[in-house]
């Protein structure tokens, strides 16, 4: 038997409405379920089952506070690039538990193309990131870890572009 992932769960489709309520939680999750109805045009029971539904579901996997990085000393955005020259699962588990549990790493993906993982990292200054770095490469073995410094940050936002119809 091989270890091959089963592909993904499809997801239940979701309409208009659904579409609708989610760009509405993805602007301002603070609404009350009565407000989010008047923006979308349902009344509250209707949005309210939606919504649960839709989390239940796992098509909303929580709701959060958006916090300025800056304005609490987190001032320096790295992005990391990660090479191994060791592909085992065994090796793979144990990195990921140790990258998961430091919690400057915002995000992490394994990737295709020249590099085999990437990191984005929060930290406060430079002293900051030289702690976190020890840390990751004395984690596990690494083939070679590459840092890119963010000077200023152009773009981020954390609304996914909800499609307004499914593709097919």
């Amino acid at each position: 038997m091989s270890d091959i992932a089963a592909p993904p769960e499809t997801p239940r489709r979701i309409d208009a409405i659904d579409r609708k309520i989610l760009r509405v939680l993805q602007e301002d999750a603070s609404l009350s379920v009565a407000e989010i109805g008047d923006r979308v045009g349902l009344s509250s029971t209707p949005c309210w089952k939606r919504v649960q539904r839709m989390e239940n579901e796992g098509i909303i996997t929580g709701k959060v506070a958006l916090v300025d990085q800056n304005k609490i000393g987190l001032g320096l955005s790295v992005f990391v690039s990660v090479e191994s020259s060791d592909h085992s699962e065994a090796w793979l588990k144990k990195f990921a538990q140790a990258v998961s549990a430091m919690p400057e790493v915002m995000e992490f993906y394994r990737m295709a193309g020249d590099v085999d993982y990437m990191l984005r990292v929060v930290v406060s200054d430079m002293q900051s990131y030289d702690v976190f770095y020890k840390k990751l490469i004395g984690a596990v073995a690494l083939k070679n870890v590459t840092s890119r410094f963010a000077m200023e940050k152009i773009k981020s936002v954390t609304a996914l572009p909800v499609p307004a119809f499914e593709a097919a």
